[in-house]
């Protein structure tokens, strides 16, 4: 089959690369060995999400005098789990990327040669496609396994395990201190899983400033997991398939559970995508330039995960959005080097939201890595508790806000709060970094009151304006 552009992998990037290409009138073909719409539409932001907003609502009515909540009805929070990811069914997925149209084509997808891609069914069967102008690698992430002694034996979960959960473990050990691990310790630990214990080699959230860590870190002691920090696992031990799993630790101790969740980074998914056929090493992440394009090739091109610019669905459909416009660029002989045609934000750094109980919200550059790259960085930090609009929120609303200005241009190049429901001030905070838009003007930008987001103007008065 003959194409304009074959992508290989459905998931979020990829279905978008596709849906940009088309809109640039060119033909393309999907392929994709599992369910279209990739991780994150089932074992990953939605179902984790479906699962943590339940924990959300119940911890903020808590706060409020005059409310309470019953036990959880862990039955129908699965259930509606089931619902958002469509009880793990592609077929809607499926019609999207047809009425774009495209075509897709299940199987596993790998390079044979330049703009040349074969798909084997999982019957055998093969289908070779040949792409006129472009082939786009969107084979996304999987989990990186420790090398642990006797953990792969001992048949841990991972993110597909715990965001399907059917039976929530009475007692779970996490190891990890990222996004899936505190999401996925803080989700499973109310919805049952009453002894949870997170072991963590440094510290929480380790990308973010630190502060967002040491809030998370009280909230989950709080609730009664028992965190613990600067520990190194030894060996994991599972006698039965099925039975209880144990965790040694290098300090002497142990851990007993009926699960063990490893969440400890995902790694570029490039094993058998045959990236040694075209020359190129066979390991990730893929380097690509600013137009998506890997460099040294004219037609070859990756988006998301398998990049490694920024783990993050919403980045991977940016960057989707830009290959898909600069191929049709391309393949209509137009310019190609437009301001919408490279990727500008993954260098800024990315949005976030870790959807714990309190949330971390970030964007741009924490100060540390600001003042790695020299800039003349001044620090600004608020309680968000002495918001007038927090304290309306409940009883108890504990968040910090920070914000990182560059003193040599007077913008903002980093910002990030901490606290109940904060993800939903973060792209306000997103336009301010990404547009670099100066101090003094952002004095005028009048927040509501008592909105929670009167955080920006406390921000702008700790600054000096």
């Amino acid at each position: 089959m003959d194409v304009d552009v074959v992508v290989i992998g459905a998931g979020p990037a990829g279905e978008n690369v596709a849906g940009r290409a088309v809109r640039g009138g060119l033909s393309a073909a999907v392929v994709e060995e599992h369910l279209a719409g990739g991780e994150c539409s089932y074992y990953a932001c939605i179902p984790s999400k479906a699962l943590l907003r339940p924990m959300e609502l119940a911890a903020e009515v808590s706060r409020v005098p005059g409310l309470s909540t019953g036990p959880v009805d862990v039955a129908a929070v699965l259930a509606r789990r089931d619902e958002a990811i469509s009880g793990l069914d592609d077929s809607g997925q499926v019609e999207w990327v047809e009425k774009l149209p495209a075509a897709l084509v299940r199987g596993r997808g790998r390079l044979t040669g330049p703009r040349e891609v074969e798909v084997t069914a999982a019957d055998g069967t093969v289908t070779r496609l040949r792409a006129r102008h472009a082939v786009v690698l969107a084979t996304g992430s999987v989990p990186v396994v420790p090398g642990i002694p006797g953990l792969a034996q001992a048949r841990p979960w991972f993110n597909r395990e715990a965001t399907t959960v059917r039976q929530v473990p009475e007692r779970l050990v996490v190891l990890g201190g990222g996004v899936v691990a505190c999401e996925m310790a803080q989700a499973l630990h109310a919805l049952g899983a009453r002894e949870t214990t997170l072991l963590v080699r440094g510290g929480l959230l380790g990308r973010m400033e630190p502060f967002a860590g040491e809030l998370l870190a009280d909230s989950l002691r709080k609730s009664g997991i028992d965190l613990r920090t600067g520990v190194s696992v030894e060996r994991v031990e599972r006698p039965v398939d099925g039975g209880p799993v144990t965790v040694h630790l290098a300090d002497g101790s142990a851990v007993e559970a009926d699960e063990l969740l490893v969440a400890t980074g995902r790694e570029a998914a490039v094993g058998d995508v045959g990236l040694e056929s075209v020359g190129l090493a066979a390991e990730g992440p893929i380097e690509v330039d600013d137009s998506m394009r890997v460099p040294g090739f004219d037609w070859l091109y990756a988006v998301g995960d398998v990049n490694g610019r920024s783990l993050l669905t919403h980045m991977g459909k940016y960057q989707a959005r830009v290959c898909g416009d600069v191929i049709a660029a391309r393949a209509a002989g137009e310019p190609d080097d437009g301001p919408a045609l490279r990727d500008s934000a993954d260098g800024r750094g990315a949005p976030q939201v870790v959807f714990t109980d309190p949330q971390a919200a970030s964007v741009g550059l924490t100060a540390q890595a600001a003042r790695r790259q020299g800039m003349d960085v001044r620090v600004v930090d608020y309680d968000m508790a002495s918001v007038a609009g927090a304290y309306l929120l409940g009883d108890g609303y504990a968040g910090r806000a920070r914000m990182v200005v560059d003193e040599s241009r007077k913008v903002p190049v980093g910002v990030t709060f901490v606290g109940p429901g904060v993800g939903e001030l973060l792209h306000a905070a997103t336009i301010a970094v990404t547009a670099e838009v100066p101090m003094e003007k952002l004095w005028h930008a009048v927040p509501s009151f008592p909105a929670v987001s009167e955080v920006w103007l406390r921000l702008l008065e700790e600054y000096g304006l």
